[in-house]
């Protein structure tokens, strides 16, 4: 199968610019239908995929974004390897405004949202101690190092349920617990990804301190768009280089992430729902053939 980078954009990334044979697609999946339509189209002679998280116009709330739609359609779609690009606070002063971050861990702070594609009838657990790709982070890290970017590699992501910003005590705890950076979206957008067998790796844009800096005690939507907005190009920049640093065909990565399904699913064969094989199949189907 050949490459096919995928790219889900966050606040203030709502396209990409330059692709060839540009279209966008309606798809449906066995989990409803994602965010918004998908951009597809050729960049470097690399096929590309563009969807925007919270959807043109960002009419998604984090919890109410269709993570599980949106996933499944990179998967059907072809996608390999899957960049995210979010929007964070941070809780560092290192990682100040403007910075980028290559994700690589994350703490789970949502609790309101599907976050399996498993379920009764098809039990599966997926090894996630290492959430991110490390090959796909490296060309992200490679990507904006080449465009002079402020980037950090490496930080530990709290995704927290929102929509709310934090409070001073959470946002003091998070920092106690050694994160670095706080988002909306990230979980369980990388759990999905995981499952569906993608590489995945986030770059995630700073738009501001969170409420715990003594120069920053509140957070307010207009100071997050602006520091997005003006970021927007960076981002859109980094990810136009990425053709360029995975012409290398769409070998088996080697961090395991094409192969995170073997030996995945604890049901037995007898015992496996026949209609949840059929949801699972467009996005599993490599192990649950025969």
């Amino acid at each position: 199968m050949d490459r096919m980078i995928g790219v889900i954009g966050g606040s203030g990334i709502y396209e990409i610019a330059g692709l060839s044979e540009a279209s966008w697609q309606r798809l449906e999946t066995p989990f409803g239908a994602p965010s918004d339509e998908i951009l597809t189209g050729f960049l470097d002679g690399i096929r590309m995929a563009f969807l925007p998280r919270h959807g043109r116009g960002h009419v998604h709330t984090p919890t109410t974004v269709p993570y599980r739609a949106n996933i499944a359609a990179m998967k059907m779609i072809g996608v390999t390897d899957l960049v995210a690009v979010s929007a964070v606070g941070s809780l560092r002063e290192a990682y100040a405004p403007g910075d980028f971050v290559v994700v690589d861990q994350y703490i789970d702070r949502t609790f309101a949202r599907e976050k399996t594609f498993f379920g009764e009838g098809m039990v599966g657990h997926v090894p996630f101690a290492h959430p991110t790709c490390a090959r796909l982070s490296e060309v992200c890290t490679a990507a904006g190092r080449g465009l002079g970017l402020t980037l950090h590699t490496g930080g530990t992501y709290v995704a927290m349920e929102g929509p709310q910003f934090s409070t001073l005590a959470e946002s003091r705890l998070y920092r106690s617990w050694g994160a670095d950076v706080i988002g909306m979206t990230g979980m369980p957008e990388a759990k999905l990804a995981r499952e569906a067998e993608l590489c995945y790796a986030c770059v995630a844009m700073v738009t501001d301190y969170d409420c715990w800096h003594p120069d920053h005690d509140a957070v307010d939507v207009a100071q997050v768009v602006a520091t997005a907005m003006k970021n927007a190009d960076k981002a859109r920049a980094l990810v136009a280089a990425l053709p360029g640093l995975l012409q290398d065909g769409a070998a088996p990565c080697p961090c395991g992430c094409s192969r995170a399904l073997d030996g995945a699913i604890m049901t037995a064969p007898g015992k496996r729902s026949a209609e949840m094989a059929a949801r699972l199949a467009p996005i599993m189907a490599r192990v649950l053939k025969g």
